[in-house]
């Protein structure tokens, strides 16, 4: 399918029936996530792929019990990063510089750049800043899942302190800012054969 024809197809499934994603299917969507573009490249966020069933039972009650958590095939976590530290700027710079085959002190401009938008930032920006990208690989993963005709549920609806604790996130210095659950359709989803509806373009859209 065409990206537009992937996006037409796709749904907030409601109702999901515990079918297994195929791995290739998963690595599709995963990759696609890694591939997602974020401000300066940082990627302030950790992904969590959660498929244990003992741990999506223990996610069901913090997500306002809905069946999508304990029916999927996998549950996506996208972890904010509660703030960026300096280790975690050096940290980046030395894999750009690896990978890229540069020399560390042709990349202290670049560092330095970093380092001084990042610090104009409160805690709070931060914090809202690295969720905002996450948000973005989250997007992106959407649109994978459509692609290989893997049914995506995006969650907002979920108790963030509750993940912190059940998933151990505060110690690592991560926040539950968004999820997706991963699977196929199951039948009597109310939501399945009804009308796609969007805002029409001309009140979408202002051109300028």
């Amino acid at each position: 399918m065409s990206l537009l024809d992937s996006l037409k197809w796709r749904y907030a499934t409601k109702k999901m029936n515990g079918t297994k994603v195929p791995k290739e299917k998963l690595d599709f969507i995963l990759d696609a996530i890694q591939l997602a573009p974020s401000s300066f490249g940082l990627q302030p966020y950790t992904v969590l792929v959660i498929e244990d069933e003992a741990t999506k039972a223990k996610l069901l009650p913090a997500s306002w019990n809905q069946s999508q958590i304990t029916d999927s095939s996998h549950v996506i976590v996208f972890a904010a990063w509660n703030s960026v530290s300096p280790e975690q700027i050096d940290a980046f710079i030395d894999d750009i510089a690896t990978k890229r085959g540069m020399p560390l002190e042709a990349l202290n401009d670049y560092k330095g750049y970093i380092t001084g938008s990042v610090a104009k930032f409160t805690d709070e920006q931060k914090a809202i800043w690295n969720a905002k990208q996450a948000y973005i690989a989250f997007g992106i993963g959407l649109a994978a899942a459509a692609e290989v005709e893997v049914d995506a549920t995006p969650m907002e609806g979920f108790i963030p302190a509750q993940y912190n604790e059940i998933l151990g996130l505060t110690e690592q210095g991560l926040t539950a800012s968004v999820v997706m659950a991963l699977g196929y359709r199951g039948e009597g989803d109310w939501l399945a054969s009804l009308p796609k509806v969007r805002r029409d373009k001309d009140l979408l859209f202002k051109f300028i």
